[in-house]
C-alpha cells in the first residue's frame, strides 16, 4: 500500500519538477558572443624599382666609371713611409692595382728621401723601413753618421726576369714589388754606390754595402748583389716574391 502511495506521488510531481528544471535552466545567463575580428590591414606594396637610373646612378645604356680596386696602405697610415698613391697599373701581365710612390722613409724618427722614382707596392713600401733602418744603425755605430739620402734604380718595370725584356715571365719589377738599390748618401757627404764599395775597400764602403747586403736577406724573400750575377753587379735587388711551395722559401745571392 505504501509502496503504491509513492508510486502515485511521483507520477503526479513529476511534471512539476520538469518545469522547474526547464525555468532553472532558462534563468542561468549564457556567454556574450565572440566579436567579430577586425580586417586584416593590407600590406603595403614596395615602392617600384627606378627606371631612370642603373645600381650606380648612370642612366641607362649608359657605361658608369669602371671602380678603382685601391686600398689603403698601413706603412703609410702609420708614418712609416711618405708616399703618394697613384692609378692602378696595367701592361700585359703586369701590374698593380695600389701603387705608391714612395718618396721618403722614416728611419729612427728621421724622414729620409728616397731619390729616384720608387714606385712600389704596399708590402714593399713596408718592408723597406725595417731593412734601412738596420743599415742606418750600422752607419751610425761603425760610420758615425746617418743615411741621408737612399739611391734607388730601377722599381717597377714591366720586363723579364733574366734577360729584361718583355715576354710571358715578368720579373717582380712587373708586379711593383721589387726595388733595386744602387747606394746610399751618407750626412757626412759621402756617397757609397754598390758598384764601387762592393769590390772596393772600407773606406769606399765595401763593409757598409755587404751589412746591407746580409741585413735585406732577413727582411725579403730575394736578394740579388754583385756576387749573383752581371746582371746586378752595380745594385742590390729586393723583392718579395714566392719561393717554394709555401712562399716561405727565401734567395740570398
Amino acid at each position: 500500500m505504501r509502496l503504491l502511495f509513492v508510486l502515485v506521488l511521483a507520477v503526479l510531481t513529476a511534471p512539476v519538477l520538469a518545469q522547474e528544471a526547464k525555468q532553472d535552466a532558462a534563468d542561468v545567463p549564457l556567454p556574450r558572443p565572440r566579436p567579430e575580428a577586425p580586417p586584416a590591414p593590407k600590406e603595403k606594396e614596395p615602392p617600384p624599382l627606378p627606371q631612370s637610373a642603373d645600381d650606380h646612378g648612370a642612366p641607362p645604356n649608359e657605361p658608369s666609371e669602371p671602380r678603382v680596386f685601391q686600398t689603403a696602405c698601413p706603412a703609410v697610415i702609420m708614418g712609416l713611409v711618405t708616399a703618394r698613391p697613384l692609378p692602378p697599373l696595367s701592361e700585359g701581365s703586369c701590374g698593380e692595382r695600389s701603387p705608391l710612390e714612395l718618396e721618403a722613409v722614416t728611419l729612427r724618427g728621421r724622414s729620409v728621401p728616397i731619390n729616384g722614382k720608387a714606385v712600389t707596392n704596399c708590402q714593399m713600401a713596408t718592408a723597406l723601413p725595417e731593412w734601412l733602418d738596420s743599415v742606418d744603425g750600422y752607419v751610425a755605430a761603425h760610420e758615425k753618421t746617418h743615411i741621408a739620402e737612399v739611391n734607388v734604380g730601377t722599381s717597377y718595370m714591366c720586363r723579364d726576369r733574366v734577360t729584361g725584356a718583355k715576354n710571358d715571365t715578368p720579373s717582380e719589377h712587373g708586379f711593383a714589388d721589387a726595388m733595386d738599390v744602387v747606394g746610399f748618401t751618407l750626412e757626412d757627404g759621402r756617397r757609397i754606390d754598390v758598384g764601387t764599395a762592393w769590390p772596393g775597400t772600407e773606406d769606399e764602403g765595401s763593409r757598409l754595402i755587404r751589412f746591407a747586403h746580409d741585413a735585406a736577406c732577413s727582411v725579403f724573400t730575394t736578394v740579388l748583389g754583385p756576387e749573383a750575377n752581371a746582371l746586378h753587379r752595380d745594385h742590390l735587388h729586393v723583392d718579395l716574391g714566392c719561393h717554394g711551395k709555401m712562399c716561405t722559401a727565401r734567395l740570398c745571392e
